[in-house]
């Protein structure tokens, strides 16, 4: 909305234009002028609504005046998706800046701070369970509790899988809900499908609430799977809120050193995406059950 001063300023502006014109100006011209304007700088104004911010891509925003070499500057932001060619408003970055700043900030907060939607686990059909955590700020605090199941959650865990298995797939939430919610339904029909080319195959996968990483550990102990593959959401940053992470261990047990796992990190539709992320996990879950060794012992038999 245009309040009574600007509206003020433009009709002078307008009137002071149509003053060098010939003939005499109307008020009917004056308010079609004005009329045509503010439809103008509204155009982007829909009911009330301003176009969402975190839509612009940034590898494409430029906002450096008289920039010496403008193409070769956007050349370089086509390859990174860092906060380069901003430019600045005295000592402070432009409005645009901090409010997209200020937006991925906050969905990286909401990324951490909210849960995985029970409707989408109930939709996978994922057996779900919870790690010692009672809540998001235990889960913050006390990442030892985010690795260990109780008597209860072990019992589901054990009834719910085949003992023995091949492979064993486990979803944990870890540091961003939304990572799971961008990635999941893409990625599992990967590996699956990918994995049916080796004849391997995996059944109902394990879905668990305020996940560390370790919690795999004690999953692969439960199930005795040769191959435990955990599927977890990553500490968000400004880039992106929805980055998940792989890790395949042969065998994991408790307390084992991290150098037993194998990662596959950055799937996200801005990185790897999902679905040739799941065909690539896939192969690896393949190596890792043929050779029997993951993580730096993988690496060195190749």
């Amino acid at each position: 909305m245009v309040d009574e001063k600007n509206l003020k300023a433009l009709i002078e502006t307008i009137l002071a234009e149509m003053s060098g014109q010939e003939g005499q100006t109307t008020t009917e011209e004056v308010v079609s002028s004005v009329q045509s304007q503010l439809s103008q700088e509204s155009s982007d104004v829909e009911e009330g609504c301003i176009p969402d911010i975190t839509e612009v891509d940034i590898r494409k925003q430029f906002l450096v005046p008289n920039a010496h070499d403008e193409e070769g500057y956007l050349r370089m932001k086509s390859f990174t998706p860092a906060r380069l060619g901003l430019w600045r408003s005295g000592p402070r970055y432009k409005t645009q800046s901090m409010l997209r700043f200020r937006a991925d900030h906050a969905a990286a907060q909401d990324a951490v701070f909210s849960d995985v939607s029970e409707d989408l686990v109930k939709e996978m059909g994922f057996v779900s369970v919870i790690t010692k955590c009672q809540d998001k700020d235990e889960y913050v605090t006390r990442p030892d509790l985010g690795r260990q199941f109780d008597a209860e959650n072990q019992e589901i865990i054990k009834s719910n899988t085949t003992k023995g298995a091949k492979v064993q797939i486990v979803i944990g939430d870890g540091l961003s809900s939304a990572a799971v919610e961008a990635n999941v339904k893409e990625i599992l029909p990967s590996i699956k499908q990918g994995l049916k080319m080796f004849n391997l195959d995996f059944d109902t996968p394990v879905f668990v609430k305020y996940s560390r990483v370790g919690a795999m550990d004690e999953i692969g102990e439960l199930t005795d799977a040769d191959c435990v593959c955990m599927l977890i959401g990553e500490r968000p940053g400004l880039v992106t809120a929805e980055s998940m992470s792989a890790y395949l261990a042969y065998k994991p047990t408790i307390g084992m050193p991290e150098a037993r796992r194998t990662v596959i990190s950055n799937i996200h539709r801005g990185g790897t995406p999902a679905v040739e992320a799941g065909a690539y996990i896939a192969e690896i879950i393949k190596n890792i059950v043929d050779k029997k060794k993951s993580g730096i012992d993988l690496k060195e038999s190749e």
